[in-house]
């Protein structure tokens, strides 16, 4: 069986994760509104465990300090001009049916599945025992991940429908990563070692910017440490799943 098509099965099969959203879907209307917010915290550790724990040390192994730090806070800034452009676009006067956080998270989980699909290639074309394994590792880290973000994005104001069909798109980036990295394998180590320390930077503004602030606004003390808790645990997630 060609690697190429390997890589395909693998990246396609993790792509289908985010129709793991749906277990959020089976939910009544009333429940799911209580749990919004739950989601949100669970997105935003996940996302700062993800940065943190993974990619921040990841892009370490390949790069100096320096480097990465440089790069992370590119992809800080940069994440930041796109959401004042999407905020003016979409906002400028004074309406916003849906916050632009939820095109950020979009966007950032998008990179994301990206540089996972560019790892998955390069580790099949190492050897196919080391592919699967690095895709199976990959698999465990999406569901609770892709679970966060379709609450996001119903927090944020898509619909259920269009959220999951847009969960699942940028999933697609997974596969478009897988191919890519198969046809610039010679320079994909480089690639990647741009690519770690940005989606960290990117990943650290959504939460802490966008998501945290959300989760913050609960007045009730109750509320306010439920939620802290279940930020914590996406951080633990993240930190129980590192490499």
């Amino acid at each position: 069986m060609g690697t190429l098509f390997l890589i395909f099965i693998a990246t396609f099969a993790i792509s289908l994760l985010a129709f793991s959203g749906m277990l959020v879907l089976a939910l009544r209307e009333k429940l799911l509104n209580k749990i919004l917010l739950v989601l949100v915290a669970l997105s935003a550790g996940a996302l700062m465990g993800g940065a943190f724990l993974h990619l921040i040390p990841e892009g370490a192994e390949k790069m100096e300090i320096f480097q990465v730090s440089l790069f992370v806070l590119l992809g800080f800034v940069l994440f930041f001009l796109i959401e004042k452009i999407m905020h003016w676009r979409h906002c400028h006067k004074g309406k916003c049916t849906i916050h632009t956080f939820g095109y950020m998270n979009l966007f950032g989980d998008a990179i994301h599945n990206f540089i996972d699909g560019l790892i998955i290639a390069a580790s099949f074309i190492t050897s196919i025992p080391l592919g699967l394994a690095t895709s199976l590792a990959v698999a465990i880290h999406e569901i609770p991940q892709e679970i966060g973000d379709f609450g996001v994005l119903i927090y944020s104001g898509f619909k259920k429908f269009r959220a999951l069909f847009l969960n699942f798109t940028v999933a697609l980036t997974v596969v478009f990563g897988g191919i890519a990295g198969f046809f610039l394998s010679k320079s994909i180590s480089g690639l990647v070692s741009f690519l770690l320390p940005f989606a960290a930077g990117g990943f650290i503004y959504i939460a802490a910017t966008d998501l945290i602030p959300e989760i913050r606004k609960e007045k009730s003390l109750r509320k306010s440490l439920l939620y802290f808790s279940i930020f914590i645990l996406g951080l633990l997630i993240m930190y129980l799943l590192r490499g």
